[in-house]
């Protein structure tokens, strides 16, 4: 048990925890204390709020919110049941002598289990072109696509995963750094890093349809999107997985990535699979196992021994590009500069 706890901290990378906040003026005559039923606040404790009345002053009524939702509470009380994790709102609107205070308690919501540890079975292994550092990679109609990185070399392709052999290529302006892409309705939206910028293509010609840029996000790492297509999935190496309208491309939403004992950062290449997002971990030879809808971290995937399994050259880089391939049901991984991909089952460790 303690050396799956340690694979755990050792796969992820911890990001920050939260912060308190109250509004500066009406918390000098109102407060809230929030206390827990364990150390830490995760899904299903039970809260005590108390608002401290500094000045005395008679109150008619309080609400109180979390993240934007009504609670009710019993005996100052509440079992915490929040529709997302990581940081939320609670605030507490108090109703006093005709006039009105907010106050409000930030609050890290963490899972309630910890992640499971799997590692991976090799069904097959396909060469890789060796000078692709790749930054994203996504089947569609059971071919595989492709995107690079790093400024003058960074390129969408088409390839055929069997023989690594591609079959279409552009590259992007020498200005780009390409990162990851995911394919809607026969269109490629490819991100850049630091440009604030990301491309739509043509799926068949690779021609530029149109752009887009970034709202609150300040990079563009990886993306992945639900199989209705009615939601596109965007990583920044924060602990934040942005939720972009595929009309639009503006990022509406987001979750947060975190396990039951913190908040973690870093999920790079994304990959959506019945309600989970599989997301490679930055400079890790792992991956996040993320419950879609929460940014619960249900389990982390320990592929160690790939890297070993490829060409080792001068500049061999880190696991990235992960892929699901929906005939087979396998994944398919890859690293930067490898020379091969790895098509893979995941299981747990046992």
């Amino acid at each position: 048990m303690y050396f799956y706890k340690f694979l755990i901290i050792s796969f992820l990378v911890v990001s920050i925890g939260g912060c308190n906040s109250n509004n500066s003026s009406e918390k000098k005559l109102f407060s809230l204390k929030i206390s827990s039923d364990s150390k830490k606040i995760q899904q299903g404790n039970v809260l005590k709020i108390q608002l401290e009345n500094k000045k005395n002053k008679e109150i008619d009524s309080i609400s109180y919110q979390l993240h934007g939702k009504r609670i009710n509470l019993t005996n100052n009380s509440f079992k915490l049941n929040a529709d997302k994790l990581g940081i939320q709102k609670l605030e507490a609107t108090v109703y006093f002598e005709g006039e009105t205070a907010t106050v409000s308690e930030n609050i890290t919501v963490l899972a309630s289990q910890a992640p499971k540890v799997y590692t991976y079975e090799i069904i097959n292994t396909y060469p890789h072109d060796i000078k692709a550092y790749t930054q994203g990679l996504e089947f569609y109609n059971d071919t595989l696509y492709e995107s690079t990185g790093r400024k003058g070399i960074s390129s969408l392709r088409k390839v055929d995963y069997k023989t690594g052999d591609i079959l279409n290529k552009i590259d992007l302006d020498n200005s780009y750094f390409g990162e990851g892409i995911t394919i809607i309705n026969n269109k490629v939206y490819m991100l850049t890093w630091q440009a604030g910028k990301g491309f739509v293509y043509n799926l068949n010609t690779f021609e530029q349809l149109d752009s887009f840029t970034y709202n609150q996000s300040k990079e563009g790492w990886g993306l992945t999107h639900t199989p209705d297509g009615k939601k596109i999935y965007k990583s920044d190496g924060s602990d934040k997985i942005w939720i972009l309208n595929p009309d639009t491309l503006v990022e509406e939403d987001f979750i947060e990535t975190v396990t039951n004992s913190s908040v973690f950062n870093k999920a790079n290449e994304l990959e959506y699979v019945d309600g989970k997002i599989y997301a490679n971990v930055y400079l890790k030879d792992s991956a996040m196992i993320i419950d879609a809808k929460t940014g619960a971290i249900i389990g982390v995937i320990d592929f160690r021994g790939l890297k070993d399994k490829v060409k080792q050259h001068a500049d061999l880089d880190v696991l990235n590009g992960i892929a699901y391939n929906p005939t087979s049901k396998t994944f398919f991984v890859t690293g930067k500069n490898w020379d091969k991909m790895f098509e893979v089952t995941i299981k747990e460790k046992k």
